[in-house]
C-alpha cells in the first residue's frame, strides 16, 4: 500500500505525538518517585538526627571527662570510634584512598573542599588527632560547640588587627604540635561547586616550617548541603588524601599561585 506525501506527514507527527506522551509519562514517573524518595528520606532523618544527638552527647561527655583528666591519647582514639560510628549509624560507608600520603609524626596544614555539616566528621575518622579552624559561629551550635573545644578549635573572628594577631598566634602555637585543618572556602558550597578559596592558610604555611596536605571530599555535598534539611542516602562517599605539597614547592609563589596550586589539586580528584 502506498501512501501520499500528506498521508506520510501526518503518520508522523502522530508517531512523534505518541513518543512525547511516552517519554512525558516516563519523566513524570521519575520525578513522582523522586519525590517521594525525598518524603521518604526526610521522614527518617529526623528520628535519626535525633539519634545522632544522644549518642553525640554521651560521646562529648565521655570526651570532657577524658580531657579534664589530661588523657589525649584515648580521646583522639575515642574521637575517631566516634567519628565512625556516625556513619555507621546513618548506615553510610566510605572509602579513603591516599592514607600513606601521611606520615607518622609529620605536622600538616589539612586544606579540604567543604560541602557538609559532616565534613569534619569524615576527616576525624582518618586523621583525629589534629586542630581545627574554622567560623565563631560554630561555636554557637548546642553541643557541638563543646565537641569543637575539645578538638582544639581556633575560632575564625572578625578580621581586625587585633584578631587576626591572636589567631595567627593560636595556629603558631598549635602547629608547633600537631597539624591544622583548614577550610579555605569559608563555608559549604551551596550549589556543589567548590567556591574561591580564601588565604588565610597562607600566613600559617610562611610562618612555618610545615607542608600543605590537600584533601578531596566527594559526595558530601549530595549527602547532607548547607541548604537541605535530609540527609540523602542514596549518596556515595569518598576521600582522597593527596600527596603533601613541599613548603619549598609554594614559598617563593605568590599567594594567589599557591591558592590556585591547592585548589588545582584538590579539584583533580573532585567528582
Amino acid at each position: 500500500m502506498y501512501l501520499h506525501g500528506h498521508q506520510i506527514v501526518n503518520r508522523l507527527h502522530s508517531l512523534v505525538i505518541q513518543g512525547n506522551k511516552k517519554i512525558s509519562y516516563f519523566s513524570d514517573g521519575k520525578i513522582y518517585s523522586l519525590a517521594m524518595r525525598s518524603r521518604l528520606y526526610a521522614i527518617i532523618s529526623i528520628p535519626l538526627f535525633g539519634i545522632l544527638y544522644c549518642y553525640t552527647s554521651v560521646g562529648v561527655f565521655i570526651f570532657l571527662i577524658l580531657t579534664l583528666l589530661h588523657l589525649k591519647r584515648p580521646v583522639r582514639f575515642l574521637f575517631q570510634m566516634w567519628a565512625k560510628s556516625v556513619f555507621i549509624i546513618m548506615g553510610k560507608k566510605f572509602r579513603v584512598f591516599g592514607k600513606e600520603n601521611i606520615k607518622k609524626g609529620e605536622r600538616y596544614i589539612l586544606v579540604a573542599n567543604h560541602a557538609s555539616l559532616f565534613d569534619i566528621v569524615a576527616i576525624t575518622s582518618f586523621y583525629p588527632g589534629i586542630s581545627w579552624f574554622g567560623h565563631e559561629r560554630l561555636l554557637k551550635v548546642p553541643l557541638f560547640s563543646s565537641l569543637l573545644k575539645i578538638m582544639d578549635y581556633v575560632p575564625f573572628k572578625e578580621p581586625n588587627y587585633r584578631n587576626t594577631k591572636q589567631m595567627i598566634n593560636q595556629l603558631i602555637y598549635k602547629s608547633k604540635y600537631q597539624s591544622v585543618a583548614i577550610f579555605p572556602e569559608g563555608t559549604r558550597t551551596l550549589n556543589g561547586k567548590i567556591n574561591q578559596f580564601y588565604r588565610g592558610f597562607i600566613y600559617l604555611f610562611r610562618t612555618r616550617d610545615i607542608e600543605i596536605l590537600p584533601v578531596t571530599l566527594n559526595g558530601f555535598y549530595k549527602l547532607k548541603p548547607k541548604n537541605r534539611f535530609y540527609i540523602n542516602f542514596d549518596s556515595k562517599l569518598d576521600v582522597v588524601i593527596h600527596k603533601p605539597i613541599r613548603r619549598e614547592e609554594l614559598i617563593e609563589k605568590k599567594d594567589y599561585e599557591i591558592l590556585e596550586a591547592v585548589k588545582t589539586v584538590i579539584e583533580s580528584a573532585y567528582h
